[in-house]
């Protein structure tokens, strides 16, 4: 009897097994995604950054943004957010990422928050002449987090891709190489500079381009399950194109970008685009060697908007959408020294203030020597984020900065991943990035500023950085 028991018994778990077996399986993964964006247009009145001299707005031309995008592998959740703003200093973004609510799941370093780089929106850094608006930071740090949170709570079940297109006849480089003796001193009164930014359109005195351009223009895009349109994410390495009437505020190109690529994927109301900056530094969307004729306000960055959102449309039939796919993200900060002036440089910036004092500074000689005063009080050395997040096969780099086109190529070259791309001007704001040799060069990036501070061998530094957190990422 005990053994035709357990007979029984061996019989009836045979029959169980698959059944067993089925339910100990891990359960399906489920890739989502949530997109929303926030309205950050400020009141009239406040400063407009972006201008040597300090500019009121004093009309909205077209609204300003925070564009959230949110992804979700079931275990880690991924977070970016593209705020239409010249540039976000870190402290308006870490009390953002700290408003997020824990609920979300999304910790700190998975969050990269970036400014498009518009010269149209309000001051959020005391560059040059203009002024910031405590009320108004308050006010972004809000919408910035709400727009995370509800692009988080808006998640749905998702495909995603990647791809890139091309669009080399709007990227320019602006450093050039000029013939000997055409440069005069720089603001500080010193001579010998060889590059020269913004020359006159077609001189005579140009020689050639001081670096080179990125053409590409790089994408992650979002469907949903039944495959329609979700959201995108595009980076493309133009500093900003502008055109526009100088007390106006305006999104730039990268909304209106925004806006065609929608109407071009035929997407409804429930699709989000956003343009992040590449590496842009020194590149513009000027040609030196033809110049163009003129153009009515607005009307320069509709045609840029235009051609680059038909290249994406165009690459966007070659991606391959995938129904799930691993995501990571490494940080680390790292501390770089600060370029101050010596006692004797501010004792001569003050004695040009106080010949200027009363009046607007005029003339980068004044302006310049502000600049030496303000980073006197800097300390001597500026802690920096820098990041790098891993979607599939892709590689997102992250840095602080407006960073020289010749250093996101190289990321580009040396990343372990099938396509990367860096996003500048990303969780905070420390200034120009030149290389080593371009600082040796001179130039109005090199100029030592609030917008250009970082020790000379900083790109070194952080290329090698944010390559080795790629590489931790692809392990």
């Amino acid at each position: 009897m005990n053994k035709l028991l357990r007979i029984g018994m061996l019989v009836l778990l045979g029959l169980l097994a698959p059944v067993l077996s089925t339910s100990a399986q891990e359960p399906e993964k489920v890739f989502k995604a949530g997109v929303a964006k926030t309205n950050i247009s400020p009141w009239l009145g406040l400063s407009i950054v972006g201008y040597m001299n300090d500019r009121k707005v004093a009309g909205i031309h077209d609204e300003i943004h925070v564009r959230a995008l949110v992804l979700d592998d079931g275990t880690n959740t991924l977070a970016f957010a593209v705020v239409d703003s010249c540039l976000v200093p870190r402290e308006i973004l870490d009390a953002a990422k700290a408003r997020v609510p824990s609920a979300a799941g999304i910790p700190v370093e998975n969050m990269l928050i970036s400014a498009t780089h518009t010269h149209s929106a309000p001051c959020t850094y005391p560059g040059f002449q203009s002024q910031t608006d405590p009320e108004y930071d308050a006010f972004l740090v809000r919408r910035i987090a709400d727009a995370i949170l509800q692009a988080w709570q808006k998640r749905v079940p998702a495909r995603i891709g990647w791809g890139s297109g091309s669009v080399p006849d709007e990227v320019f480089n602006r450093r050039w190489f000029m013939k000997e003796g055409t440069i005069g001193p720089n603001p500080f009164g010193k001579e010998g500079e060889t590059v020269r930014m913004n020359p006159p359109g077609a001189s005579p005195d140009m020689v050639k381009p001081a670096g080179p351009i990125d053409p590409e223009v790089a994408f992650i895009a979002l469907e949903t399950v039944d495959g329609k349109p979700l959201g995108l994410l595009a980076n493309y390495s133009l500093h900003y194109v502008g055109g526009t009437v100088g007390t106006d505020i305006s999104a730039d190109y990268f909304s209106l970008f925004a806006d065609e690529i929608g109407r071009l994927l035929g997407g409804d109301d429930s699709f989000l685009a956003m343009m992040s900056n590449g590496t842009s530094g020194d590149i513009n969307n000027i040609n030196f060697v033809s110049p163009r004729g003129p153009r009515k306000p607005y009307e320069q960055m509709n045609i840029v908007a235009n051609k680059v959102a038909a290249e994406v449309h165009r690459a966007y039939f070659d991606v391959n959408f995938q129904d799930w796919v691993p995501l990571k993200s490494a940080q680390r900060e790292i501390d770089l020294g600060v370029r101050k002036p010596s006692e004797e440089e501010v004792a001569e910036a003050k004695e040009i203030l106080a010949a200027a004092e009363g009046r607007e500074l005029q003339g980068l000689r004044e302006i310049y020597a502000n600049e030496t005063v303000k980073l006197a009080d800097f300390p001597d050395s500026k802690d920096l984020i820098l990041q790098a997040f891993q979607i599939g096969d892709l590689g997102i780099a992250a840095i602080p900065c407006e960073v020289f086109v010749e250093i996101g190529l190289a990321i580009k070259n040396q990343s372990p991943f099938g396509q990367s791309f860096t996003i500048e001007l990303a969780n905070g704001y420390n200034g120009y990035l030149p290389t080593k040799e371009q600082h040796s060069y001179g130039g109005y990036e090199t100029w030592r500023a609030a917008s250009s501070y970082l020790e000379v061998n900083a790109a070194e530094v952080i290329q090698t950085t944010v390559l080795e957190l790629l590489a931790a990422l692809k392990q």
